[in-house]
Protein backbone atom coordinates (compact mmCIF):
# COMPACT_ATOMS: atom_id res chain seq x y z
CA UNK A 1 0.00 0.00 0.00
CA UNK A 2 1.46 3.60 -0.77
CA UNK A 3 -0.04 7.17 -0.14
CA UNK A 4 0.14 9.93 1.89
CA UNK A 5 2.11 9.76 5.02
CA UNK A 6 1.94 13.21 6.18
CA UNK A 7 1.02 16.63 5.54
CA UNK A 8 1.58 20.70 6.17
CA UNK A 9 1.03 23.57 5.04
CA UNK A 10 2.39 27.77 5.28
CA UNK A 11 -0.05 30.27 4.96
CA UNK A 12 1.91 33.96 5.18
CA UNK A 13 1.23 35.88 8.15
CA UNK A 14 -0.05 39.17 6.47
CA UNK A 15 -3.76 39.59 4.35
CA UNK A 16 -4.45 42.42 2.03
CA UNK A 17 -8.20 42.55 2.36
CA UNK A 18 -9.32 43.41 -1.35
CA UNK A 19 -11.43 46.18 -0.42
CA UNK A 20 -8.06 47.96 -0.76
CA UNK A 21 -7.74 46.91 -4.58
CA UNK A 22 -10.87 48.79 -5.06
CA UNK A 23 -10.15 51.56 -2.93
CA UNK A 24 -7.07 52.77 -5.24
CA UNK A 25 -8.94 51.90 -8.81
CA UNK A 26 -12.58 51.98 -7.98
CA UNK A 27 -13.81 48.74 -9.66
CA UNK A 28 -15.41 46.14 -8.03
CA UNK A 29 -13.20 43.26 -6.42
CA UNK A 30 -14.26 39.95 -4.69
CA UNK A 31 -14.99 39.49 -1.33
CA UNK A 32 -12.56 38.68 1.46
CA UNK A 33 -8.52 38.40 1.84
CA UNK A 34 -5.42 37.34 0.23
CA UNK A 35 -2.69 35.99 1.66
CA UNK A 36 0.67 37.95 0.76
CA UNK A 37 4.18 36.78 1.26
CA UNK A 38 6.21 38.90 3.35
CA UNK A 39 9.02 41.18 1.40
CA UNK A 40 11.66 38.35 3.05
CA UNK A 41 9.94 35.23 1.66
CA UNK A 42 9.22 33.52 -1.73
CA UNK A 43 8.23 30.76 -3.07
CA UNK A 44 11.10 28.39 -1.65
CA UNK A 45 10.83 29.97 1.98
CA UNK A 46 7.30 29.17 2.50
CA UNK A 47 7.38 25.98 1.03
CA UNK A 48 10.43 24.72 3.18
CA UNK A 49 8.21 26.02 5.91
CA UNK A 50 5.24 24.19 4.71
CA UNK A 51 8.00 20.63 4.75
CA UNK A 52 8.80 21.45 8.24
CA UNK A 53 5.41 21.90 9.60
CA UNK A 54 4.44 17.74 7.54
CA UNK A 55 7.82 16.79 9.45
CA UNK A 56 7.40 18.28 12.77
CA UNK A 57 6.92 14.84 14.08
CA UNK A 58 9.12 12.86 11.99
CA UNK A 59 12.70 11.97 11.36
CA UNK A 60 13.53 14.05 8.42
CA UNK A 61 16.64 11.44 8.18
CA UNK A 62 14.41 9.10 6.64
CA UNK A 63 13.16 11.09 4.01
CA UNK A 64 14.94 9.67 0.56
CA UNK A 65 13.47 12.44 -2.01
CA UNK A 66 12.46 15.64 -2.32
CA UNK A 67 10.34 17.18 -4.89
CA UNK A 68 9.18 20.88 -5.60
CA UNK A 69 6.54 21.96 -7.50
CA UNK A 70 6.01 25.80 -8.39
CA UNK A 71 5.98 28.49 -11.47
CA UNK A 72 7.74 30.87 -9.55
CA UNK A 73 11.28 29.82 -8.45
CA UNK A 74 13.63 32.67 -7.48
CA UNK A 75 16.43 30.98 -10.19
CA UNK A 76 15.59 30.28 -13.46
CA UNK A 77 18.45 27.76 -13.59
CA UNK A 78 19.25 26.63 -9.92
CA UNK A 79 17.57 23.71 -8.26
CA UNK A 80 15.06 24.85 -5.61
CA UNK A 81 14.71 21.50 -4.06
CA UNK A 82 17.67 21.18 -2.93
CA UNK A 83 17.66 24.40 -1.06
CA UNK A 84 14.56 22.88 0.49
CA UNK A 85 16.18 19.54 1.15
CA UNK A 86 18.83 21.65 3.19
CA UNK A 87 16.48 23.01 5.47
CA UNK A 88 14.95 19.56 6.05
CA UNK A 89 18.23 18.86 6.69
CA UNK A 90 17.65 15.38 4.97
CA UNK A 91 20.84 12.45 4.07
CA UNK A 92 22.91 14.12 1.56
CA UNK A 93 22.69 11.18 -0.76
CA UNK A 94 18.50 12.29 -1.23
CA UNK A 95 17.11 12.41 -4.73
CA UNK A 96 15.92 16.22 -5.09
CA UNK A 97 14.10 17.70 -8.72
CA UNK A 98 11.90 20.77 -9.34
CA UNK A 99 8.16 20.69 -10.88
CA UNK A 100 7.89 23.80 -12.78
CA UNK A 101 5.89 25.95 -15.55
CA UNK A 102 2.54 24.57 -15.20
CA UNK A 103 -0.72 24.88 -12.84
CA UNK A 104 -0.33 21.27 -13.15
CA UNK A 105 3.36 21.24 -11.67
CA UNK A 106 1.85 19.95 -7.88
CA UNK A 107 -0.23 16.46 -9.32
CA UNK A 108 2.85 15.77 -11.82
CA UNK A 109 5.19 15.66 -8.65
CA UNK A 110 1.79 13.94 -6.67
CA UNK A 111 2.25 11.38 -9.26
CA UNK A 112 5.96 11.24 -8.90
CA UNK A 113 6.11 10.73 -5.33
CA UNK A 114 3.57 7.88 -5.63
CA UNK A 115 5.71 6.54 -7.72
CA UNK A 116 8.72 6.75 -5.78
CA UNK A 117 6.94 5.10 -3.18
CA UNK A 118 6.38 2.24 -5.01
CA UNK A 119 9.83 2.00 -5.22
CA UNK A 120 10.05 2.01 -1.36
CA UNK A 121 11.48 5.77 -1.01
CA UNK A 122 10.24 8.25 1.30
CA UNK A 123 9.21 11.46 -0.65
CA UNK A 124 8.65 14.73 0.14
CA UNK A 125 6.38 16.54 -2.37
CA UNK A 126 6.42 20.60 -1.83
CA UNK A 127 4.18 23.35 -3.90
CA UNK A 128 4.96 26.49 -2.77
CA UNK A 129 3.57 29.95 -5.70
CA UNK A 130 3.97 33.64 -5.17
CA UNK A 131 2.64 34.87 -8.58
CA UNK A 132 1.72 38.29 -9.48
CA UNK A 133 -1.35 39.76 -11.85
CA UNK A 134 -1.18 43.07 -13.47
CA UNK A 135 -1.73 45.91 -11.48
CA UNK A 136 -6.03 46.53 -11.49
CA UNK A 137 -6.94 43.24 -13.63
CA UNK A 138 -8.61 40.28 -12.06
CA UNK A 139 -5.39 38.43 -11.26
CA UNK A 140 -4.33 40.77 -8.78
CA UNK A 141 -7.43 39.92 -6.66
CA UNK A 142 -7.23 36.66 -7.46
CA UNK A 143 -3.51 35.50 -6.89
CA UNK A 144 -2.60 34.66 -3.11
CA UNK A 145 0.50 32.93 -1.74
CA UNK A 146 0.92 29.74 0.17
CA UNK A 147 2.57 26.83 0.41
CA UNK A 148 1.71 22.66 1.19
CA UNK A 149 3.68 19.71 1.81
CA UNK A 150 2.82 15.57 1.17
CA UNK A 151 4.68 13.11 2.45
CA UNK A 152 4.69 10.20 0.10
CA UNK A 153 5.58 6.17 1.18
CA UNK A 154 4.46 2.64 1.91
CA UNK A 155 4.59 2.56 5.59
CA UNK A 156 1.73 4.31 8.14
CA UNK A 157 -0.08 5.86 5.24
CA UNK A 158 -2.94 8.08 6.10
CA UNK A 159 -4.26 8.15 2.62
CA UNK A 160 -3.89 5.45 0.31
CA UNK A 161 -3.37 6.03 -3.40
CA UNK A 162 -6.20 3.82 -5.16
CA UNK A 163 -5.79 5.10 -9.31
CA UNK A 164 -5.34 7.89 -11.44
CA UNK A 165 -6.26 9.51 -14.83
CA UNK A 166 -3.93 12.16 -16.29
CA UNK A 167 -4.82 14.14 -19.96
CA UNK A 168 -2.31 16.43 -21.48
CA UNK A 169 -3.22 19.21 -23.93
CA UNK A 170 -1.14 22.25 -25.44
CA UNK A 171 -3.63 25.10 -24.76
CA UNK A 172 -3.00 28.10 -23.67
CA UNK A 173 -5.30 30.17 -21.19
CA UNK A 174 -2.09 31.50 -18.74
CA UNK A 175 0.83 31.62 -19.46
CA UNK A 176 4.37 33.91 -18.89
CA UNK A 177 7.07 34.26 -21.04
CA UNK A 178 10.71 33.65 -19.57
CA UNK A 179 11.34 37.64 -18.97
CA UNK A 180 7.69 38.53 -17.82
CA UNK A 181 7.07 39.00 -14.02
CA UNK A 182 3.53 39.31 -14.80
CA UNK A 183 0.37 36.15 -15.90
CA UNK A 184 -1.04 36.82 -19.39
CA UNK A 185 -4.46 35.07 -19.93
CA UNK A 186 -6.82 34.99 -22.75
CA UNK A 187 -10.25 35.57 -23.32
CA UNK A 188 -11.88 34.09 -19.92
CA UNK A 189 -15.38 32.61 -21.67
CA UNK A 190 -13.10 31.01 -24.37
CA UNK A 191 -10.46 29.41 -21.59
CA UNK A 192 -13.43 28.29 -19.18
CA UNK A 193 -15.41 26.45 -21.70
CA UNK A 194 -12.70 25.85 -24.09
CA UNK A 195 -10.38 24.60 -21.64
CA UNK A 196 -11.03 24.46 -17.72
CA UNK A 197 -14.32 22.71 -18.31
CA UNK A 198 -13.53 20.40 -20.77
CA UNK A 199 -10.01 18.58 -19.46
CA UNK A 200 -11.59 18.75 -15.83
CA UNK A 201 -14.44 16.73 -17.51
CA UNK A 202 -12.62 14.52 -19.12
CA UNK A 203 -10.24 13.69 -16.42
CA UNK A 204 -13.29 12.81 -13.74
CA UNK A 205 -14.75 11.20 -16.04
CA UNK A 206 -11.95 9.26 -16.81
CA UNK A 207 -10.94 8.30 -13.09
CA UNK A 208 -14.52 7.21 -12.78
CA UNK A 209 -14.31 4.87 -15.42
CA UNK A 210 -11.13 3.57 -14.21
CA UNK A 211 -12.25 2.65 -10.64
CA UNK A 212 -16.14 2.20 -11.06
CA UNK A 213 -16.21 5.31 -8.69
CA UNK A 214 -19.46 7.25 -8.76
CA UNK A 215 -19.85 10.85 -7.26
CA UNK A 216 -21.77 9.52 -4.52
CA UNK A 217 -18.82 7.49 -3.57
CA UNK A 218 -16.68 10.74 -2.92
CA UNK A 219 -16.60 12.38 0.64
CA UNK A 220 -14.50 15.08 -0.66
CA UNK A 221 -13.51 16.80 -4.29
CA UNK A 222 -10.62 18.60 -4.15
CA UNK A 223 -11.30 20.35 -7.45
CA UNK A 224 -8.91 22.86 -8.74
CA UNK A 225 -10.86 26.31 -9.67
CA UNK A 226 -9.74 29.68 -11.47
CA UNK A 227 -12.50 31.22 -8.83
CA UNK A 228 -15.46 29.35 -6.92
CA UNK A 229 -17.89 30.26 -9.03
CA UNK A 230 -15.88 28.02 -11.85
CA UNK A 231 -15.33 25.69 -9.53
CA UNK A 232 -18.87 25.71 -8.40
CA UNK A 233 -20.48 25.62 -11.69
CA UNK A 234 -18.36 22.41 -12.94
CA UNK A 235 -18.40 20.18 -9.49
CA UNK A 236 -22.58 20.29 -10.08
CA UNK A 237 -22.24 19.42 -13.66
CA UNK A 238 -20.12 16.49 -12.98
CA UNK A 239 -22.92 15.53 -10.23
CA UNK A 240 -20.84 16.49 -7.05
CA UNK A 241 -23.21 18.10 -4.47
CA UNK A 242 -22.06 21.40 -2.77
CA UNK A 243 -20.96 19.67 0.63
CA UNK A 244 -18.76 17.66 -1.49
CA UNK A 245 -16.77 20.37 -2.59
CA UNK A 246 -13.33 21.30 -0.80
CA UNK A 247 -13.33 24.96 0.18
CA UNK A 248 -10.76 26.29 -2.45
CA UNK A 249 -9.87 29.28 -0.20
CA UNK A 250 -9.84 31.84 -2.36
CA UNK A 251 -11.38 33.99 0.57
CA UNK A 252 -8.85 33.25 2.96
CA UNK A 253 -5.61 33.03 0.72
CA UNK A 254 -6.65 33.57 -2.79
CA UNK A 255 -5.96 31.11 -5.81
CA UNK A 256 -2.16 29.57 -5.06
CA UNK A 257 -1.70 28.56 -8.66
CA UNK A 258 0.35 25.03 -8.20
CA UNK A 259 0.08 24.86 -4.44
CA UNK A 260 -3.67 25.68 -4.92
CA UNK A 261 -4.73 22.05 -4.91
CA UNK A 262 -1.98 20.79 -2.42
CA UNK A 263 -3.36 22.94 0.13
CA UNK A 264 -7.15 22.15 -0.12
CA UNK A 265 -5.57 18.30 -0.10
CA UNK A 266 -4.22 19.35 3.27
CA UNK A 267 -7.55 21.24 3.98
CA UNK A 268 -9.17 17.74 3.23
CA UNK A 269 -7.21 15.77 5.16
CA UNK A 270 -7.61 17.88 8.26
CA UNK A 271 -11.44 17.17 8.31
CA UNK A 272 -10.90 13.67 6.84
CA UNK A 273 -12.31 10.29 8.47
CA UNK A 274 -11.02 6.57 7.84
CA UNK A 275 -12.96 5.24 4.82
CA UNK A 276 -13.43 8.75 3.32
CA UNK A 277 -12.24 8.97 -0.70
CA UNK A 278 -10.91 12.08 -1.56
CA UNK A 279 -10.56 12.99 -5.46
CA UNK A 280 -8.18 15.44 -6.02
CA UNK A 281 -8.54 17.22 -9.94
CA UNK A 282 -5.97 19.40 -11.12
CA UNK A 283 -5.48 22.17 -13.94
CA UNK A 284 -3.41 22.80 -16.48
CA UNK A 285 -2.41 22.04 -19.84
CA UNK A 286 -5.06 19.18 -19.38
CA UNK A 287 -5.51 17.81 -16.09
CA UNK A 288 -4.86 15.13 -13.50
CA UNK A 289 -7.82 13.17 -11.43
CA UNK A 290 -6.39 11.05 -8.27
CA UNK A 291 -8.91 8.79 -5.73
CA UNK A 292 -6.94 8.23 -2.43
CA UNK A 293 -9.23 6.47 0.50
CA UNK A 294 -8.15 7.54 4.11
CA UNK A 295 -6.67 4.83 6.32
CA UNK A 296 -7.16 4.34 10.46
CA UNK A 297 -3.57 5.98 10.17
CA UNK A 298 -4.37 9.59 10.14
CA UNK A 299 -6.02 9.32 13.55
CA UNK A 300 -2.23 8.92 14.59
CA UNK A 301 -0.87 11.88 12.35
CA UNK A 302 -0.77 15.60 13.68
CA UNK A 303 0.99 18.38 11.56
CA UNK A 304 3.15 20.92 13.13
CA UNK A 305 0.67 23.89 12.77
CA UNK A 306 -1.30 22.81 9.68
CA UNK A 307 -3.94 24.45 7.65
CA UNK A 308 -5.92 25.36 9.93
CA UNK A 309 -3.25 26.95 12.54
CA UNK A 310 -1.75 29.25 9.88
CA UNK A 311 -5.28 30.62 8.56
CA UNK A 312 -5.81 31.65 12.17
CA UNK A 313 -2.54 33.33 12.17
CA UNK A 314 -2.86 36.13 10.43
CA UNK A 315 -2.20 39.95 10.53
CA UNK A 316 -5.01 41.81 7.90
CA UNK A 317 -3.97 45.69 8.54
CA UNK A 318 -1.53 45.90 5.23
CA UNK A 319 -2.07 48.64 2.70
CA UNK A 320 -2.21 48.05 -1.09
CA UNK A 321 1.47 50.45 -1.03
CA UNK A 322 2.85 48.55 1.17
CA UNK A 323 1.85 45.08 -1.39
CA UNK A 324 3.23 47.29 -3.96
CA UNK A 325 6.24 47.97 -2.10
CA UNK A 326 7.03 44.60 -1.22
CA UNK A 327 6.58 43.38 -4.62
CA UNK A 328 9.04 45.71 -6.09
CA UNK A 329 6.30 47.34 -8.19
CA UNK A 330 6.73 51.03 -7.63
CA UNK A 331 9.86 52.90 -7.14
CA UNK A 332 10.82 54.21 -3.48
CA UNK A 333 13.22 56.36 -2.01
CA UNK A 334 16.50 53.96 -1.65
CA UNK A 335 18.50 53.62 1.62
CA UNK A 336 21.22 55.86 2.16
CA UNK A 337 23.51 53.20 3.45
CA UNK A 338 26.31 51.34 1.58
CA UNK A 339 24.70 48.36 -0.80
CA UNK A 340 25.13 45.59 0.91
CA UNK A 341 27.67 43.45 -0.01
CA UNK A 342 27.60 39.92 -2.39
CA UNK A 343 27.32 37.02 -0.41
CA UNK A 344 30.90 34.97 -0.40
CA UNK A 345 29.65 31.91 -2.65
CA UNK A 346 32.44 29.67 -1.01
CA UNK A 347 31.77 30.64 2.12
CA UNK A 348 27.62 29.76 1.54
CA UNK A 349 28.62 26.25 0.61
CA UNK A 350 31.04 25.30 3.49
CA UNK A 351 28.72 27.02 5.68
CA UNK A 352 25.55 25.35 4.50
CA UNK A 353 24.47 23.53 7.42
CA UNK A 354 24.49 26.29 9.93
CA UNK A 355 22.66 28.27 7.29
CA UNK A 356 20.15 25.97 5.74
CA UNK A 357 19.68 23.31 8.69
CA UNK A 358 20.61 25.58 11.27
CA UNK A 359 23.63 24.21 12.83
CA UNK A 360 25.55 25.29 15.68
CA UNK A 361 28.12 23.02 17.73
CA UNK A 362 28.11 21.71 21.07
CA UNK A 363 31.53 21.29 23.09
CA UNK A 364 32.29 17.28 23.74
CA UNK A 365 34.25 18.66 26.76
CA UNK A 366 31.63 20.31 29.15
CA UNK A 367 28.45 20.97 27.15
CA UNK A 368 28.39 24.56 26.06
CA UNK A 369 26.14 25.24 23.00
CA UNK A 370 27.97 28.14 20.40
CA UNK A 371 25.93 29.75 17.66
CA UNK A 372 27.45 30.64 15.26
CA UNK A 373 29.81 27.18 14.78
CA UNK A 374 33.19 27.52 16.48
CA UNK A 375 36.38 25.21 16.57
CA UNK A 376 37.08 26.61 20.12
CA UNK A 377 34.48 26.51 23.67
CA UNK A 378 33.89 30.24 24.80
CA UNK A 379 33.49 28.14 28.50
CA UNK A 380 36.00 25.80 28.89
CA UNK A 381 38.49 26.99 25.69
CA UNK A 382 38.82 23.22 24.39
CA UNK A 383 39.77 23.52 20.73
CA UNK A 384 38.10 20.82 17.72
CA UNK A 385 36.16 18.95 20.15
CA UNK A 386 32.59 19.93 19.09
CA UNK A 387 29.75 18.23 17.63
CA UNK A 388 27.08 19.36 15.43
CA UNK A 389 24.32 20.47 17.25
CA UNK A 390 20.96 21.49 15.40
CA UNK A 391 19.00 24.34 17.20
CA UNK A 392 16.16 24.15 14.68
CA UNK A 393 12.79 22.95 17.06
CA UNK A 394 14.75 23.60 20.33
CA UNK A 395 12.16 25.93 22.38
CA UNK A 396 13.33 29.44 22.23
CA UNK A 397 12.75 33.02 23.84
CA UNK A 398 13.58 36.44 23.31
CA UNK A 399 16.41 37.32 25.69
CA UNK A 400 16.18 41.07 24.92
CA UNK A 401 15.46 43.39 21.89
CA UNK A 402 15.39 46.67 20.19
CA UNK A 403 13.03 48.06 18.20
CA UNK A 404 14.45 50.02 15.80
CA UNK A 405 12.66 52.97 13.31
CA UNK A 406 15.76 54.35 11.44
CA UNK A 407 17.25 51.09 10.28
CA UNK A 408 16.13 51.23 6.09
CA UNK A 409 13.47 48.31 5.90
CA UNK A 410 10.34 47.33 3.31
CA UNK A 411 8.45 47.20 6.67
CA UNK A 412 9.58 49.48 9.38
CA UNK A 413 9.78 49.04 12.34
CA UNK A 414 12.68 46.97 12.48
CA UNK A 415 12.96 44.31 15.14
CA UNK A 416 16.73 42.70 16.37
CA UNK A 417 15.98 40.45 19.01
CA UNK A 418 18.73 38.12 21.29
CA UNK A 419 16.90 34.80 21.33
CA UNK A 420 18.27 31.99 23.64
CA UNK A 421 17.39 28.79 22.77
CA UNK A 422 16.79 25.95 25.97
CA UNK A 423 19.87 23.48 26.04
CA UNK A 424 22.34 26.53 25.34
CA UNK A 425 23.02 28.92 22.36
CA UNK A 426 22.47 32.16 21.45
CA UNK A 427 21.03 33.98 18.31
CA UNK A 428 20.68 37.74 17.29
CA UNK A 429 18.63 37.72 14.25
CA UNK A 430 15.63 39.67 13.33
CA UNK A 431 12.12 38.72 15.07
CA UNK A 432 8.92 39.01 12.29
CA UNK A 433 5.10 38.86 11.88
CA UNK A 434 4.64 40.53 14.75
CA UNK A 435 3.37 43.83 16.20
CA UNK A 436 6.21 45.78 18.10
CA UNK A 437 4.02 46.76 20.76
CA UNK A 438 3.19 43.01 21.48
CA UNK A 439 7.18 42.14 21.88
CA UNK A 440 8.22 41.23 25.58
CA UNK A 441 11.17 39.47 27.37
CA UNK A 442 10.38 35.85 27.70
CA UNK A 443 8.40 35.88 24.89
CA UNK A 444 8.53 32.45 23.11
CA UNK A 445 9.27 32.19 19.66
CA UNK A 446 10.45 29.81 16.74
CA UNK A 447 12.69 30.10 13.67
CA UNK A 448 11.27 31.02 10.16
CA UNK A 449 13.56 30.40 6.98
CA UNK A 450 13.56 33.73 5.07
CA UNK A 451 15.27 35.24 2.32
CA UNK A 452 17.57 37.84 3.84
CA UNK A 453 19.00 39.89 0.09
CA UNK A 454 20.33 39.86 -3.05
CA UNK A 455 23.01 41.15 -5.05
CA UNK A 456 24.43 40.70 -8.19
CA UNK A 457 21.24 37.96 -8.39
CA UNK A 458 22.55 35.73 -5.36
CA UNK A 459 19.50 35.48 -2.90
CA UNK A 460 21.28 34.92 0.55
CA UNK A 461 19.18 32.62 2.76
CA UNK A 462 19.04 32.50 6.74
CA UNK A 463 16.39 32.51 9.67
CA UNK A 464 14.56 34.81 11.50
CA UNK A 465 12.46 34.85 14.55
CA UNK A 466 8.53 34.94 14.42
CA UNK A 467 6.39 34.11 17.68
CA UNK A 468 5.02 30.64 18.53
CA UNK A 469 1.55 30.30 18.44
Amino acid sequence: MVGITGFGAYVPYNRLDRSHIREIFGAPVPKGEKAIANYDEDSITMGAMAALDCTAHMDTRLIDAVYFATTTAPYKEKQSAATIAGVLDTRADVRAADFCDSLRAGSSALLAGIDAARQGLNTMVVAGECRLGYSAGPYENHFGDGAAALMMGNEKVIAEYIDSYSLAVDFHDLWRADDERFVHSWEERFCITQGYNQFVSQAVKGIMGKTGLTPADINKIVLYGITPRYQGQIAAKLGFAPAQVQDSLYNQVGNTGVASVPMMLVGALEEASPGDYILLVSYGEGSDAIVFQVKEEIKNFSPGLGLKGHLNNKKVTMNYGKYLRWRELIQTEPAKRPVQKRSSLPDMYRNRKKNLGFYGVRCQNCGTVQFPPSRICIECRAIDQMEDYRLYGKPARVATFTVDYLAESLDPPTIVAVVDFEGGGRLICYLVDCDPDEVKVGMEVKMSFRHIFTVDSIRTYFWKAVPKL
